[in-house]
């Protein structure tokens, strides 16, 4: 058995180690600049450019981003690709919460930028700040704050130039990351690194253990990285979802999952008084697969209106079964544009 990583470095301006005083675990973090097998062959943009023209679009870049960024100033940073905003990712901000103001940076346009297939959110942006302010009672009631950074503006600093832009350019008092969590152009930096950059630079660095997965379903993920096997992670919500295990879905989210549908005018179709039907093309994130499950409830409005109901989704649509004539006719009469369905834990 290989050599079990510390539980965390925490790293203050004067360069101090502190010891936590529980073990914390945490899950595998996809890298802040994740590597593809198509961006082996590209180059970062400066290379064949003279380092005076390289230095002067690092700085362009970091302008921009301090400008659009002066309010992290003082924030603790949980670093990560926050897709399921599941229980690792929850750890991270447990801890940034406890050393100062939680923040949490991920980066959007990665897919379009490395040439990733598109496909459907575990959380829909419109639910994202929901789940977050869920997180406020771990968090010393402070709901955690998403900040997103254009990939495509931040993919070719290097380890040292990425830190630097944490420290100088946003202002930030500390970093929180994973065990595994790697940064930098082509994920060149460990979380060793990290720590050793950020005493450099004043900040505090907090590196935690993985949130192991207590199922243990690894055998099912078909990873060749065994590194990454026993994690809590997204591509295990998605492969539970895909499975139709809600009861496993919601142990690794800490939540029931919350699917979201978008309905314009007229699109609800009405079966019968207790039965609505709406095509699959009003999903905003990505639902459980094919089949019945019986004990969801769909929240109309907000939170607090919530009601019983049986939901069935098949190849091209999803079908809602309501014990009360009336709340169908509510949400046909009344237009609910956007409602939300949370999936108990009995599977399809």
């Amino acid at each position: 058995m290989a050599a079990r990583p510390p539980h965390f470095l925490f790293s203050t301006p004067r360069s101090m180690v502190v010891k936590t005083q529980h073990s914390i675990r945490f899950n595998h973090f996809l890298p802040s600049a994740i590597k593809s097998q198509r961006e082996d062959d590209c180059a970062p943009p400066h290379e064949g450019l003279s380092s005076v023209a390289g230095e002067f679009l690092y700085s362009c870049v970091l302008i921009l981003i301090r400008i659009s960024c002066s309010y992290l100033v003082g924030g603790v940073v949980a670093l990560g690709k926050f897709d399921a905003l599941h229980i690792g990712h929850r750890e991270l901000a447990i801890q940034a919460a406890k050393v100062g103001v939680p923040f949490l940076l991920s980066f959007v346009g990665m897919a379009e930028v490395l040439g990733w297939e598109p496909r459907a959110p575990i959380v829909a942006k419109c639910d994202r700040k929901r789940v977050l302010s869920s997180w406020a009672p771990y968090c010393g009631d402070m709901t955690p704050v998403e900040y997103e950074l254009e990939f495509s503006k931040v993919r070719h600093l290097t380890p040292r130039q990425f830190v630097e832009m944490l420290s100088k350019k946003l202002g930030v008092r500390g970093v929180v990351a994973g065990e595994n969590y790697r940064f930098g152009y082509k994920a060149a930096g460990n979380s060793s690194e990290l720590v050793k950059l950020a005493e450099e630079y004043g900040m505090g660095a907090y590196i935690i253990n993985n949130v192991m997965d207590k199922n243990q379903y690894y055998g099912n993920m078909g990873s060749s990285n065994l590194k990454e096997q026993g994690q809590v992670s997204s591509t295990r919500v998605r492969l539970a979802l895909a499975k139709g295990d809600m009861k496993y879905v919601s142990e690794l989210l800490g939540r029931q999952h919350r699917l979201v549908v978008m309905v314009k005018d007229q699109e609800w179709l009405l079966s019968n008084q207790h039965r609505l039907s709406a095509r699959k093309s009003c999903f905003l994130n990505l639902p459980p697969k094919e089949g019945l499950y019986e004990s969801c409830s769909v929240l109309i409005g907000n939170d607090k209106n919530v009601v019983p109901c049986k939901v069935t989704i098949d190849a091209s649509d999803i079908h809602l079964e309501l014990h009360d004539a009336a709340t169908c006719m509510r949400i046909i009469s009344q237009d609910f544009q956007c409602l939300g369905i949370d999936f108990g834990e009995s599977g399809a």
